[in-house]
C-alpha cells in the first residue's frame, strides 16, 4: 500500500469513540483540502484565461484565492499533525531512551494542544473584533470576519489532534508522532 492509499483510507489508531472522531475529522479535512486546492486552481486558470483571451480579469479572483489560502492553511495544520508531518527539532529527543521519548512526546503533545486551544481563544476574539467593525471585502462585499472563520476551526482541529496523540502515547506501548504514525525515520535515500 502506498502512502497515498493509506491517506485515502485513513483509520485512526485510537479505539472506540475517539477513533471515530479522529477518522471523521480526517475525512472532513481531506474534503476541505481537496476542494480548496481544486477551487483555487480553477479560479486561477479562469482568471488567466479571462485576462489573456478576453482581455479582462475576474475582478474578485484575488479575494477568492485569499479566502482559499486561509482555508487550506488552517485545515492543513490539522492534517499535518494527524500524519506526523510537522517539522521536528529532535536532537535531544532522539538521544533519549524509548521511555524518555514517550514521556517527552506526551508532554510535547499536551503542551502543543494547549497552545492550539490558546490560539483558538484569541482567534475567536479577533473574529469578534472584526465582526464588530463591520468591514467588508471590496470586490465580493462579504464581511471580512467570514474569511477568518477557518482560523479557529484549524486551531480546534489541531488542538484535538495533539490531545489525541497524547492519549495514544499514554495508552500504547510504542511512541507515536500522531494517532497513527509511529516514531522513527524512514530511509528516503534512493540510488540514482
Amino acid at each position: 500500500m502506498t502512502e497515498e492509499d493509506s491517506e485515502k483510507n485513513y483509520h485512526s489508531g485510537l479505539p472506540g469513540f475517539l477513533g471515530t472522531i479522529d477518522t471523521f475529522i480526517s475525512k472532513v479535512e481531506a474534503v476541505i483540502l481537496a476542494m480548496g486546492v481544486l477551487l483555487m486552481a480553477v479560479n486561477t486558470v479562469a482568471n488567466v484565461i479571462g485576462r489573456f483571451v478576453f482581455g479582462q480579469s475576474i475582478f474578485f479572483s484575488g479575494e477568492i484565492n485569499r479566502i482559499l489560502i486561509i482555508m487550506i492553511t488552517f485545515a492543513g495544520i490539522g492534517y499535518a499533525a494527524r500524519h506526523g508531518r510537522h517539522i521536528r527539532m529532535s536532537a535531544i529527543y532522539d538521544a533519549l531512551p524509548t521511555g524518555g521519548r514517550k514521556a517527552l512526546m506526551i508532554v510535547i503533545s499536551l503542551f502543543t494542544s494547549l497552545v492550539m486551544f490558546f490560539l483558538l481563544y484569541y482567534s475567536i476574539i479577533y473574529i469578534l473584533d472584526l465582526y464588530a467593525r463591520g468591514r467588508v471585502l471590496p470586490a465580493l462585499s462579504l464581511p471580512i470576519w467570514i474569511i477568518y472563520v477557518w482560523v479557529p476551526v484549524g486551531f480546534l482541529i489541531t488542538g484535538i489532534q495533539y490531545f489525541l496523540t497524547a492519549i495514544k502515547n499514554m495508552t500504547s506501548r510504542d511512541v507515536y508522532l500522531s494517532t497513527s504514525v509511529l516514531d522513527g525515520y524512514k530511509d528516503t535515500e534512493t540510488e540514482v
